[in-house]
């Protein structure tokens, strides 16, 4: 795990090479040249690699481990959810009680804080004027918090009512009480959120990210104490103060002392008519009426659950977390260690070097697809590894394995996902994806409705992948058609040959699956699963390694030597 981080990085400098300079770059390059000098293009991009290079280096490895033991915890937490709840009524309601605070959560716009608050303090900053960015985080944190706290004082009061209308199918009494009490538990966190978050943007803008990496592995860790300690007494409720707990300390308290020791103050007495209020509100408010893919996805798993037979939600949400422990890993934090890059380069107008950056970032993506088809065949052995003990017995296994192929399909969309609404952002238009992705969510409800009733769990885990995609399409191909460029066509044909590549293999690795369990001896079921996972495994690194060869398959060599470095 310690190599991890830095061998994404490798990856990720090989596959976006520098590229070309601009034509004014050349003019200038070729005119002091002639006067003898060396080129000041050198000079200025040799000091920005030197300086500015080293931090994002720096920042990128942070951020890239910290998304790594994120997933890694968030999974241990899903583990330990499984240990105490299995596949249940109880879980059901433990997900549901999320719908309330996520939407308060999405409403205050915690997550859009890296995008909306740090260039406005950023701006402050670079004209020298720190007083009037400490005023902006004050203008802020005082309007949206009062706005925050009286959110929150109603979805406190009208929870019960709320869910009533975001979980319709739900009508077991015992469940619905649970999901009240518990998001009840949860609504307080929302606040420490959207605070934590203005705190760690402060960190973020003047080159901080130690603290603010922190905070989603304190916050894990929260949860997991919580449910461990609390739920042999309390049920799934102990994970719910578990959430309460790791909030306040991961993303309140820990970033405030971050904020500390950068220098954070409050500047009062403060204005509400503030120019910076209404700057910030523009900018964030198609964000907060869009419905992203996360967003969106985490909403209508819950809603169209609760039709569902007790346990299905907590199958779909098992097998979520593993889709999203693959995508996420190298999605977000590749995506976010991009996103400077992408910000510079849409600074400077050099949109062809953007699109190249773009499509091959994403055709590196792209290799998850075969990866999904490898989990797709092993998909009871690695359920049966990852949750089977305590609460969850083998039928709470077959129900998530034959439920987790259908959301496995998606894996690349999701992967992707986060890196293409990044080229949006850095051309500053939070208004095109919002737009788009709310059009697509909400243009799915009718599928969604008619994949429920049509194959119940199975359908709703599938619309959540068809969605994906469908989003995914529409995003870059909107892109695509407005910043033209040769690497969108490649793109599309790495994508078909590898999604070809990964049906190949599956054909190829089920039957060795099979013949592995005809040769094995009787042994518990959890050796040999993990067995099989090992070398079913090593056959899918052996397929691939000679395909790769074979075709050619771009991008194949550049992971085989990396891997091999380390």
């Amino acid at each position: 795990m310690n190599g991890a981080a830095p061998l994404a990085m490798e990856i990720y400098r090989e596959m976006v090479p520098p590229g070309e300079p601009t034509q004014v770059r050349r003019k200038a390059a070729g005119r002091d040249l002639r006067l003898g000098r060396e080129p000041r293009g050198n000079v200025l991009q040799r000091s920005f690699m030197s300086d500015s290079g080293k931090q994002i280096g720096r920042a990128s490895l942070i951020l890239m481990a910290s998304v790594l033991l994120s997933r890694v915890l968030g999974l241990v937490r899903e583990m330990a959810i499984a240990w105490i709840g299995g596949v249940s009524s109880d879980v059901d309601a433990y997900q549901i009680a999320f719908l309330v605070p996520e939407i308060l959560n999405h409403a205050s716009g915690s997550g859009f804080l890296s995008i909306t608050f740090i260039p406005i303090f950023t701006r402050c900053l670079m004209s020298g004027n720190e007083e009037e960015g400490w005023r902006s985080l004050s203008v802020i944190l005082y309007g949206f918090g009062l706005l925050m706290a009286a959110a929150l004082g109603l979805a406190w009061i009208f929870t019960e009512e709320l869910l009533h209308w975001l979980a319709p199918g739900l009508h077991d009494p015992a469940v619905l009480k649970a999901a009240v009490r518990m998001s009840r538990i949860l609504l307080p966190a929302q606040g420490c959120f959207f605070i934590g978050g203005l705190f760690s943007a402060v960190q973020y803008a003047r080159g901080h990210f130690l603290f603010p990496a922190l905070a989603p592995l304190v916050y894990n860790a929260g949860i997991i104490t919580g449910g461990l300690l609390l739920g042999r007494w309390i049920g799934m409720e102990g994970f719910s103060w578990g959430v309460l707990a790791g909030a306040l300390i991961g993303h309140l308290v820990l970033q405030w002392f971050g904020a500390r020791r950068v220098g954070m103050k409050w500047c009062g007495p403060v204005r509400l008519r503030h120019p910076v209020l209404k700057q910030y509100l523009l900018t964030t408010l198609p964000l907060i009426l869009g419905m992203g893919m996360s967003f969106s996805t985490e909403i209508f798993y819950r809603f169209f659950g609760s039709y569902l037979t007790s346990g299905s939600i907590s199958a779909i949400n098992y097998g979520l977390r593993i889709v999203f422990m693959l995508a996420g890993v190298f999605g977000q934090a590749v995506g976010t260690a991009a996103y400077p890059h992408l910000s510079r380069l849409a600074a400077e107008g050099n949109m062809a070097e953007l699109n190249r950056v773009l499509g091959t970032t994403i055709r590196y993506l792209a290799f998850i697809i075969p990866v999904s088809v490898l989990l797709i065949v092993l998909r009871h052995e690695i359920v049966m590894v990852l949750f089977q003990r305590g609460n969850f017995d083998p039928d709470a296994t077959i129900l998530t394995a034959s439920l987790l192929p259908w959301i496995l399909i998606g894996s690349f969309a999701f992967s992707a996902q986060s890196l293409v609404v990044r080229g949006y952002y850095a051309l500053q238009n939070t208004l095109t994806p919002s737009l788009l992705g709310t059009m697509v969510a909400l243009g799915c409800i009718p599928l969604f409705f008619l994949l429920m009733k049509g194959f119940g769990a199975a359908g709703v885990a599938f619309g959540l992948s068809a969605a994906a995609w469908l989003q995914i399409a529409i995003l870059y191909g909107v892109w695509a058609r407005t910043h033209p460029h040769p690497d969108h066509v490649r793109l599309l044909r790495t994508i078909g040959i590898l999604a070809l590549v990964g049906a190949a293999i599956g054909m190829l690795l089920e039957p060795l699956r099979q013949g592995v369990y005809a040769v094995l001896p009787t042994m518990p079921a959890m050796v040999s699963g993990l067995l099989v996972c090992c070398i079913v495994g090593g056959g899918f690194v052996l397929i691939m390694m000679l395909i790769g060869r074979w075709i050619h398959l771009e991008g194949w060599q550049v992971l085989v030597r990396k891997i091999g470095r380390f």
